[in-house]
């Protein structure tokens, strides 16, 4: 009997920078979250190295030799990605082999926030902007703003995962997604390999 094997064929997806800028992140803004009460070097040294992997990461998404780390491949128009939402009102959203439309724009956010956090923090240690209350007040806000969006995007993470029949969390680990999930048809990105053409065709429409 034939058996369908779409459902276990794996695809690499997240390179090895990837993953390990994701998870240092995470651990490097949990540490210096964690540790705002007393900032002494475990804040601050937290702080620069989520500073630094944000720079890095920034750099890697315009020469990243993966299609799905580069910022060219996954950025949204506006029109796709009021297309997307519009989808995901209706729960009519395609899966993504990478980074969806809504989840590239909080991808962005994550970015910018990591990088306003990291430069105000270190501002606050300087001569020029030692005990600035515009300064501080807007690196409290971006790290509280940047809570709210670390929720938000577990949360997604969670539905999506659900919602397409995949391990989001673990995917970002190992750095391998299912090709096409059972029960859940192709994905709507382009695959590893497609043509220049073909990717900027489905990623502009």
């Amino acid at each position: 009997m034939a058996t369908d094997t779409t459902a276990v064929v794996q695809v690499p997806v997240w390179d090895r920078f990837v993953r390990i800028f994701h998870w240092g992140l995470v651990a490097s803004f949990a540490t210096a979250w964690l540790n705002t009460e007393h900032i002494g070097w475990w804040h601050k040294g937290a702080g620069y190295l989520a500073l630094a992997l944000v720079l890095a990461r920034i750099v890697w998404g315009f020469v990243a030799p993966g299609e799905h780390a580069r910022f060219g491949s996954f950025v949204p128009t506006p029109r796709r990605l009021w297309r997307y939402l519009g989808q995901l009102l209706r729960h009519q959203e395609p899966r993504h082999l990478g980074h969806n439309p809504a989840g590239a724009v909080m991808i962005l956010y994550l970015l910018a926030a990591n990088l306003v956090i990291g430069a105000t923090g270190f501002m606050m240690t300087t001569d020029a902007f030692w005990g600035n209350e515009l300064v501080e007040s807007v690196h409290v806000s971006a790290v509280d703003l940047t809570l709210l969006a670390v929720a938000v995007h577990v949360a997604a993470n969670l539905y999506g995962g659900r919602r397409h029949g995949e391990h989001l969390v673990r995917s970002m680990w190992t750095g391998r997604k299912p090709l096409s999930p059972a029960g859940h048809g192709a994905p709507a990105d382009p695959l590893p390999g497609a043509t220049g053409d073909r990717q900027q065709a489905l990623h502009r429409r």
